[in-house]
C-alpha cells in the first residue's frame, strides 16, 4: 500500500500542495485536474523527485526516502516527455535503461521482446526512434517503464497529443497492466480516465478535493445537468446557470448546463464525469 499522509510541498511563499492525505492500494487511480493544479508536482513527490516540505509518503509502512534504491527498484515512470537518443532503436534504448536499472542481460533480454510485444512494437523494433510517431515512442516510454515489473507505475499526461485511436490503444494498454500493481495516471483529458480509473484523484486549491470512484463523482451532480438548444432562454430565477459545452446534432447546437435549479427549455440529462470536472473547475486554476 502507498499511503501519502499530510503532504505539503511549498515552494517559498507560494504552496503547490497543502496536507494531502491518500491510501493508494493495486488499481488505477485518475489523477484528475486543471493545468497548473499540482499534478506534477504530486508524482514528483512520489517518485522522490522532489522532497515534501512537510508530511510523508510510505510504502508498506516505510518512508520511501529512507527506503532509496528499494524504493525505487519497484517504480516505473513515465514523465510528460522522457528523454531517448533519435539514433537508439527500441531494441537498443530498452537495453540501456535496462542496464542502468542493473537488470541482467539475459532477463532484460527475455524482458524487452515480451514488453515490445504487449505494446505492439515487435515489428518496429529495429527502426530508429527519431522515425517512430509520438503514439509508438509514447508505447516504448510505457515499456521503459515496465522494464523492472513495478508495483507502482505513474504516467503523467501520457496521452497529450496523441490522436483518437492512440489514445484507445493507450487505455486498452493501461487497463491490462492494472492487475497487482498501483497505476497513477495524471490527466486533464477526462475521457482518458473515465472507463479504466477505479478511483479519480481530484486536487483543488491545491488541496485534495476527493478520491472516489467515478460514478460517485458524477451522483454528486445528478438533478443539476441540463441540455438547452441553442438561442432558448436558459436562465433561472435565484443563481447563476454554467453552460459546460456544446454539441451539434442533426437539427442544431445543444448546449450542455450545470444549474441549481431546474433551467426552462432544459431537459434534465444523466451527469458524465465530463460534466463533473466542468463544474467543479468552472474558474480553472493557476500554477
Amino acid at each position: 500500500m502507498l499511503t501519502i499522509e499530510h503532504l505539503t510541498k511549498n515552494y517559498g511563499g507560494f504552496t503547490a500542495l497543502n496536507d494531502i492525505s491518500l491510501e493508494l492500494e493495486p488499481g488505477v487511480y485518475g489523477l484528475l485536474a486543471p493545468n497548473g493544479a499540482g499534478k506534477t508536482t504530486l508524482l514528483k513527490l512520489i517518485t522522490t523527485l522532489l522532497y515534501p516540505t512537510s508530511g510523508r509518503i510510505l510504502w508498506d509502512g516505510k518512508e520511501i526516502v529512507s527506503m532509496g534504491e528499494d524504493y525505487r527498484a519497484i517504480l516505473g515512470y513515465l514523465p510528460q516527455e522522457f528523454g531517448y537518443y533519435p539514433g537508439y532503436t527500441p531494441v537498443k534504448f530498452l537495453r540501456y535503461v535496462a542496464a542502468l536499472q542493473c537488470i541482467p542481460k539475459a532477463k532484460a533480454e527475455e524482458r524487452i521482446t515480451e514488453l515490445l510485444k504487449m505494446v505492439g512494437m515487435s515489428e518496429y523494433a529495429d527502426r530508429k526512434m527519431k522515425k517512430l510517431s509520438g503514439g509508438m515512442k509514447q508505447r516504448i516510454g510505457i515499456a521503459q517503464a515496465m522494464l523492472a515489473d513495478p508495483k507502482i507505475l505513474i504516467l503523467d499526461e501520457p496521452t497529450a497529443g496523441l490522436d483518437p485511436k492512440e489514445r484507445v490503444r493507450f487505455r486498452n494498454l493501461i487497463h491490462s497492466l492494472s492487475q497487482d500493481r498501483i497505476v497513477i495516471l495524471s490527466t486533464h483529458i477526462v475521457s482518458d480516465i473515465e472507463t479504466i480509473a477505479n478511483r479519480i484523484i481530484m486536487i483543488k486549491d491545491h488541496e485534495l478535493l476527493c478520491c472516489e470512484a467515478p460514478q460517485k463523482i458524477c451522483d454528486r451532480f445528478a438533478g443539476k445537468i441540463y441540455e438547452v438548444p441553442a438561442g432558448k432562454d436558459y436562465h433561472v430565477e435565484n443563481g447563476h446557470p454554467v453552460v459546460l459545452s456544446e454539441r451539434q446534432q442533426a437539427d442544431g447546437t445543444v448546449l450542455r448546463i450545470y444549474s441549481e435549479e431546474a433551467v426552462p427549455n432544459g431537459t434534465p440529462v444523466a451527469p458524465n464525469l465530463e460534466d463533473a470536472f466542468l463544474s467543479i473547475y468552472q474558474e480553472g486554476e493557476e500554477e
